[in-house]
């Protein structure tokens, strides 16, 4: 197994921790993602990573609809990752990427992993479940992110920057450069 690989599973699990503890009743909150709710986060998370089976020409992961079943349809994707990542044909297995040549495996480790992180704490938050972002991850995704601070405002990314509080913790800050409502 390999580290981006193990890190996967690490934030999968704390995702899927998220999405299992999600009352039947809470899939239509709210969430900080205007126009989406709690089901609509999972559903974004499961489209994504078909997107990334699709940039090396894989048919995306087989699973129950976000709307009949979102649990269903976020274990079959975590699934179908986890098997890629820890098969070396399919981990290594190249594409052009928005940033020229990269991997699955890559990408996985550079975006996929984040979004997880980002996404749980969405869905945290529509859903009344504790919100709190591991400080390592924390420091992790600000130093990765703010580099590429004009390219995440680009559409359909995150909105625009918030100023955080005087004195705020390093997670509010992360959630304030990614266009957060804390």
């Amino acid at each position: 197994m390999t580290e981006v690989s193990e890190r996967y599973r690490q934030r999968a699990q704390l995702f899927t921790d998220k999405v299992e503890g999600v009352a039947d009743d809470a899939w239509g909150n709210q969430s900080p993602c205007e126009d989406w709710t709690a089901r609509d986060v999972v559903g974004h998370v499961v489209d994504t990573t078909g997107m990334f089976f699709g940039f090396i020409d894989q048919p995306p992961p087989t699973g129950p609809s976000v709307d009949d079943d979102p649990v269903g349809a976020w274990r079959a994707a975590r699934d179908a990752v986890q098997a890629a990542l820890e098969d070396p044909s399919v981990a290594t297995k190249a594409y052009e990427g928005h940033f020229g040549p990269t991997t699955f495996e890559k990408s996985v480790g550079q975006f996929l992993s984040g979004d997880l992180v980002m996404h749980n704490w969405d869905l945290s938050r529509a859903t009344g479940q504790d919100d709190t972002i591991d400080p390592v991850e924390v420091s992790e995704m600000l130093v990765a992110m703010e580099p590429m601070d004009e390219l995440l405002r680009s559409p359909g990314a995150f909105g625009p920057k918030i100023e955080p509080p005087p004195g705020a913790d390093e997670q509010t800050r992360l959630l304030c450069f990614l266009g957060r409502k804390v």
